[in-house]
């Protein structure tokens, strides 16, 4: 699909100058950067909403968990 935006004439220059540095197009340049951009956000809303979930959980271990997590290690390592 091919779309117009406006982006600053330096930013405009950087990404030239970085899309012929890696050996691909603009398009090809941009369409990477939004991607990335896309999954980043993504993850941090999965994030949040795991968050949310453990938010409204208590945060403290079983006892009987606890206990065993604690002989798992030596003392040393700690």
């Amino acid at each position: 699909m091919k779309t117009a935006i406006s982006i600053p004439d330096a930013l405009f220059k950087s990404a030239d100058t970085l899309a012929g540095r890696l050996g691909v197009s603009r398009s090809q340049l941009y369409a990477t950067a939004i991607a990335e951009y896309v999954a980043k956000h993504q993850a941090r809303k999965l994030t949040d909403r795991l968050n949310a979930v453990y938010a409204s959980e208590a945060g403290t271990l079983d006892p009987v968990v606890q206990e065993l997590q604690a002989r798992s290690l030596p003392r040393d390592q700690w």
